[in-house]
């Protein structure tokens, strides 16, 4: 910085406050591998643990026969069904779940009895020298035949079922397309494979170190199951390498915690790649069969749909996921009439969770497809057959719900659609082609089409129908420094960076420690759907202001003034007439202020028996055009350039907000293109990253930004919205148009096969 004339360059501040792109504190740590993870701790006495998991989908226990892994060099303990005190249920939403399966197994991968040994091998061997019985049983993993099949499960095989009706039932289009569509198993793949540690307590209880995104459900679940009172079970949230949903699966900490209790030792699990695909939940697969009724115009009449989600061997958040679906059926369109009948079912399948976008991204791939295929029909430019029935605040959902926040799914339309498109390949030399199946492939330039597809999508914010959000956050100010305690659990999303920034924002101090999380804390709720920006980071924000009255009333009261008359910027605090000038630093000197406060949304209400019901706090919305090349020979598929227009409320973090864009689209292709868990009659195949087709760099599409609409959402802390599903859930949509745009076939099934890409119709 040059200094003004006769005077001294001014003290260099690193960016700050809400609205800069602040740096993680542990981003450095983290590109060092210094960063720590549970799998990186250690205890002294440690043992390590490992899961016997059933190999069968479907089958009855008759015995379990631990006699000789119990008597081998080095094995500690070994713990069944049997062992487990209290209730006998996990499950987030539904304890639907065994702690460890006692007279049936429900799925290939279920846990069944867990060893402690003195060294990892040791326990793998003496899990595996577990002898159980088996009657196996036909599975059941068509989702269609769940209806009709015997029980799986004490509480049947229909977890929910919505019957939304909407406007007249009996209307009807000049235009009517059908569509059925397929949408696969996707696994949250995440960095860093499930781990723990536990320690047992001298009050008979345990400590948990883990990287759960929701340690207070976890605390009070495992306490229930291990028939301990809440505040006998701790858990300490460690380093999280990643989370797209729920992170930990209390099928491994149960029996972790079993087993230091039992031998009064630490006790350490770290899964293999192949125990985490069979351990933790996957996204819903789904099929959808559709009927858009649309006038010879394009305007649609009606949306009729029946969704049927394969919820797996449990419930888990599966009733959750099948709300959101059956509420976004008709996607971000006016839809005056809509009948759709949504199902969530047991199967001897790989259980379904939360995974981001869970049940938008479904019906947005299916939905969006009818908007090309009606397009088609009527001779309609796609993206302007979007543009004429586009959502707009101040009209309803299918749900009667009316959407009172901001809605500019016209602007972010318009946006991507005026964006220049990339050059074609052949404005430059053949050999600098990028072809479809990489630079070694078999692509031939002859062979190759390129496509242009639209797509828009929306989630939802926050938990629904009824949901109880809410959560608490503490500030303190000594020094000069300042300490945020909030339950809120980092897993990349940005919270810890967000809590700097808003202390920074509200108190002008420069340095802000965010507390590790532990169960002693306030529970802060469960991470995803942006709930910790609005409900966590309220909460902090709520804390600060508490804090700065706290400051500035003192200052206030001597001058005869308002604390409203005083401002902070910049690390000082001023006075409205410039009488009074002093530091942040100044005026904290020798005290310690600190504050508690609470954050809670608006209430909102389950659906109805027709599902209706004003069941969202608040809805974010984005537009995505996709352009591909596709080998019309091979059937390979390259995404050229992703470019996205959304509807972000208020940027917080610039380029924190980018960066989760940009991993939002490239998950959605890969949902699009490569992943897919082949599951055959129930039996996970390749359960690896060798078998599991995740996008690598040169698979990852060239993510374009073309606009960023910041309409603040009135209700909302900050008025920011969620940024990291919605990409997630539009970009899947948005390759399969462009995939039909290049081919013209007919492209119903994500991931898309290279059969679906083959010829031009």
């Amino acid at each position: 910085m040059v200094p003004a004339q006769g005077g001294e360059a001014p003290p260099r501040r690193d960016p700050h406050g809400l609205g800069a792109s602040v740096e993680p504190a542990e981003a450095d740590a983290k590109v060092r591998g210094t960063y720590p993870y549970t799998a990186d701790l250690w205890a002294e006495g440690l043992l390590w643990a490992a899961v016997l998991r059933s190999p069968h989908p479907h089958a009855r226990i008759k015995g379990i026969d631990t006699a000789e892994a119990a008597e081998m060099p080095g094995v500690r303990a070994v713990v069944t069904h049997q062992d487990v005190a209290g209730e006998a249920g996990l499950g987030r939403s539904v304890t639907d779940r065994p702690a460890l399966a006692s007279d049936v197994v429900r799925y290939h991968g279920e846990p069944v009895a867990a060893v402690a040994a003195d060294h990892p091998e040791t326990a793998r061997l003496a899990a595996a020298a577990i002898i159980v019985e088996y009657e196996v049983l036909d599975p059941v993993t068509d989702p269609e035949k769940s209806f009709e099949a015997e029980p799986l499960h004490p509480d049947g095989n229909l977890i929910r079922h919505i019957p939304l009706r909407y406007g007249d039932p009996a209307a009807t289009g000049e235009i009517v397309v059908e569509g059925l569509y397929r949408v696969g198993r996707q696994d949250p793949a995440l960095i860093g494979a499930e781990s723990g540690l536990a320690v047992p307590r001298p009050d008979g209880g345990v400590e948990i170190y883990t990287g759960t995104t929701d340690p207070h459900t976890d605390r009070d679940r495992l306490a229930a199951c291990l028939g301990l009172e809440p505040e006998q079970v701790k858990i300490y949230v460690t380093g999280v390498p990643g989370a797209l949903g729920d992170r930990e699966d209390l099928g491994f900490q149960l029996p972790l915690s079993l087993l230091a209790i039992r031998t009064g030792s630490p006790v350490k699990f770290a899964a293999t790649r192949e125990e985490s695909f069979l351990g933790h939940a996957h996204r819903h697969p789904t099929l959808l069969r559709y009927w858009h009724h649309a006038d010879r115009e394009g305007k649609l009449v009606k949306v009729e749909a029946q969704l049927l989600m394969d919820a797996g061997a449990y419930a888990d958040d599966s009733a959750e996921a099948l709300a959101a679906a059956v509420s976004f059926a008709a996607g971000p369109y006016v839809v005056p009439n809509a009948v759709v009948d949504g199902w969530a079912v047991r199967t001897n399948n790989p259980p379904s969770g939360y995974l981001r976008g869970e049940g938008a991204l479904q019906v947005c791939a299916a939905y969006e497809g009818q908007m090309d295929m009606l397009a088609a029909r009527l001779g309609i430019d796609p993206a302007e057959l979007r543009a004429r029935n586009v959502l707009a605040t101040g009209d309803p959902l299918p749900t009667g719900q009316t959407v009172t926040c901001p809605a500019p799914v016209a602007e972010l339309l318009a946006a991507v659609r005026e964006a220049p498109l990339p050059a074609l390949p052949k404005d430059g030399p053949v050999e600098d082609w990028l072809l479809p199946g990489g630079p070694d492939g078999p692509a031939e330039p002859g062979a190759v089409r390129r496509g242009v597809g639209y797509a828009l999508g929306m989630v939802h914010m926050l938990g629904a129908e009824g949901t109880d959000e809410v959560s608490t956050a503490t500030v303190k100010v000594e020094g000069a420094v300042a300490t945020v305690l909030c339950a809120a659990v980092e897993t990349g999303q940005g919270f810890a960076t967000l809590a700097r920034q808003i202390v920074q924002d509200v108190l002008g101090v420069d340095e802000v420690h965010v507390a590790p999380v532990d169960t002693d804390q306030p529970s802060a709720g469960a991470g995803g759907r942006g709930r910790h920006t609005w409900v966590s980071g309220g909460a902090v924000e709520r804390a600060a202001k508490m804090v700065r009255t706290q400051l500035l009333q003192p200052l206030a009261t001597k001058f005869g003034m308002s604390a409203e008359l005083l401002s902070i910027a910049d690390g000082k605090i001023t006075s409205y007439d410039g009488v009074l000038s002093t530091t942040v630093a100044e005026a904290l000197e020798g005290k310690e202020l600190w504050a508690t406060a609470q954050c809670r949304p608006h209430p909102t209400e389950p659906l109805n028996e027709a599902g209706q019901g004003d069941a969202f706090v608040g809805l974010a919305f984005a537009a995505v055009r996709a352009v591909v090349d596709v080998d019309v020979e091979l059937g390979s598929v390259r995404v050229v350039e992703m470019a996205i227009a959304q509807d972000v409320g208020r940027v917080l973090n610039p380029r924190q907000l980018e960066a989760r864009i940009e991993a939002g689209v490239t998950q959605g292709v890969g949902a699009a293109l490569t992943e897919h868990l082949r599951v055959v009659r129930g039996m996970v195949r390749r359960p690896d990253l060798a078998g599991y087709a995740l996008p690598t760099p040169l698979d990852a599409p060239e993510v374009r930004i073309v606009k960023l609409i910041e309409e603040r959402d009135v209700v909302a802390p900050f008025g920011a919205k969620a940024v990291s599903a919605v990409p997630v859930v539009v970009s899947p949509a948005a390759v399969a148009a462009a995939v039909r745009a290049a081919t013209g076939r007919p492209v119903n099934r994500l991931p898309i096969r290279p059969q679906s890409a083959v010829g031009v119709a």
